[in-house]
């Protein structure tokens, strides 16, 4: 049913240190809203410091849609106080505004304006605006204020070791990377597992849909949201944040050389839809960067991505095929509403434990009808997830299994991996998460989206999400920083202001970058 990993297990149980240092950050988008519950008008707040530039707080599509990032951390615990740090700090500066606690968007007006990103007059910052003007003209603002979590993750260096026989890092860039793709390959045949668990976006705002009609058969509630009955993920589906499966652009994850090749053909191969659009209008003002199919590698809108820590107008894909997969970016988890950060320790230690697994299971190739085929998989699951029996299939085969049956099969193994971390760590929370999540696979009324439904069909996406709001509001603004001060918070953003106003000089001083080309390299 699933690959049989006992021999991989052993091997890891018999060389436990080798996962010892795992690399983990958060990325966590949430809308501003004013206190009546509706998207927030203001521009990005300036005591936070320069968007463009900051480390921990800055936006995303929209002025309205903040994204707080931690560092790299190696503890667990610590991250989320870090993170947790970050909303306190942001609650507490926000004055009468909140963070909207779902993936969803909050209600809006019909037909509102929302206002894109601004970073200033630097080239990185304008064509940062224009990139995402291009997306709002590809595929609509509305769409492009949806917030989620993503979660990066890294292997230690030991493990790439014991389990490839790499020497370093630089020399065992090829092997390290082909690892990685495995472990890509494994998430998307089972990662579907994700929005099972953790998917909390059954529902959506009828304001969100602005008149349009759905290709999903949506029922209404009367308090005025539209909803399936077993959805789990509404966010990842195709009314949600993505674009077009890797398949549609001959983009597979069995070779290193051919996915850069296959990225880098994307952003390179114009798109008639998006040609028939021009890059500028008769006024000079920018429609989107270029009509290729993707105007830079961030507009693929995957579950997961291969990621590379980039250097100073270094294109993602060039860091990529210079010096290999650093760390994999999960895209698959929504907004955690019953957490007042978005994200929770149990969604962490699963993904660690899951991605371990995809990293030692066996990982056939997948070509793009494979990966149709798994993406039939993960439509089930976000639109009818929770139906009681649902089944999947497994590896483009005929049989049918319950997802029950998979799901408990899977934390079999994880179970083996989470002795293997408690016993690093000298305390049982690996393992508490799977006993919890095991009963989530008896009953699917205890997933995220199970038990979210019911209070959103009680009081409406809006009354829930700003019922939330507040609480979070109240609790994180009169909590203590655990990890940082507020000097932290000073200085940083004085120093991301005093970094913007240095590139517009420099910008300035040599007249910009004109060319077409460099646009990629930012």
């Amino acid at each position: 049913m699933i690959p049989d990993v006992s021999q991989a297990l052993s091997w890891l149980e018999s060389h436990p240190d080798s996962i010892r240092g795992i690399k983990r950050g958060i990325e966590r988008e949430t809308l501003r809203v004013k206190p009546d519950g509706l998207l927030a008008t203001t521009r990005h707040p300036m005591c936070f410091g320069s968007p463009l530039t900051h480390q921990w707080i800055t936006t995303d599509f929209a002025e309205a849609l903040l994204e707080l990032i931690t560092p790299v951390d190696d503890d667990i615990d610590h991250l989320l106080e870090f993170l947790g740090d970050l909303h306190r700090h942001v609650s507490r500066q926000l004055g009468k505004e909140l963070m909207w606690p779902m993936s969803m968007p909050c209600k809006m007006h019909p037909n509102q304006k929302i206002q894109l990103a601004q970073y200033g007059s630097s080239y990185i910052g304008q064509m940062k605006t224009h990139y995402r003007q291009g997306l709002k003209n590809r595929y609509g603002a509305s769409m492009q204020i949806i917030a989620g979590v993503h979660y990066n993750f890294s292997l230690p260096l030991s493990f790439w070791k014991s389990w490839a026989g790499v020497c370093d890092a630089e020399n065992g860039k090829e092997i390290i990377s082909a690892g990685y793709l495995q472990m890509i390959r494994n998430y998307y045949r089972l990662g579907w597992v994700i929005p099972y668990l953790f998917g909390a976006s059954p529902a959506i705002c009828s304001s969100f849909m602005q008149g349009q009609a759905s290709a999903l058969p949506l029922e209404y509630s009367e308090n005025g949201m539209f909803f399936l009955p077993h959805a789990t993920s509404l966010r990842l589906s195709n009314m949600g944040y993505l674009n077009r499966s890797p398949s549609d652009l001959d983009i597979t994850f069995n070779n290193f050389e051919d996915y850069i090749i296959s990225l880098k053909k994307a952003m390179q191969t114009p798109s008639k839809e998006f040609a028939a659009m021009g890059v500028k209008d008769k006024n000079g003002n920018w429609i989107q960067l270029n009509t290729n199919i993707l105007q830079i590698e961030n507009e693929l809108y995957i579950p997961i991505r291969p990621k590379r820590v980039t250097r100073c107008r270094e294109a993602q894909s060039d860091a990529l095929q210079r010096r290999g997969i650093e760390y994999v970016e999960v895209r698959s988890l929504d907004v955690n509403p019953f957490s007042p950060i978005g994200v929770s320790s149990e969604q962490i230690r699963f993904l660690d434990m899951f991605l371990i697994w995809c990293a030692i299971a066996d990982a056939p190739k997948i070509d793009s009808i494979g990966l149709l085929s798994i993406r039939k998989n993960w439509d089930v699951i976000i639109t009818e997830g929770r139906k009681y029996g649902q089944t999947v299939h497994i590896d483009c085969r005929t049989t049918q299994y319950p997802v029950s049956k998979v799901g408990k099969s899977l934390l079999y193994d994880l179970k083996r991996i989470a002795k293997i971390l408690d016993s690093l760590n000298t305390n049982p929370k690996y393992q508490k998460v799977c006993q919890d999540l095991q009963k989530f696979f008896e009953d699917p009324d205890l997933t995220y989206s199970g038990r979210l439904l019911p209070m959103l069909k009680s009081n409406g996406v809006s009354n829930t999400g700003l019922a939330l709001a507040w609480q979070y509001k109240d609790k994180l603004s009169h909590e203590s920083l655990k990890v940082l001060e507020s000097h932290h918070f000073i200085n940083e953003a004085r120093r991301s202001r005093i970094s913007q106003k240095e590139l517009e000089a420099a910008d300035a001083q040599s007249q910009k970058f004109g060319a077409t080309d460099t646009i990629y390299h930012w």
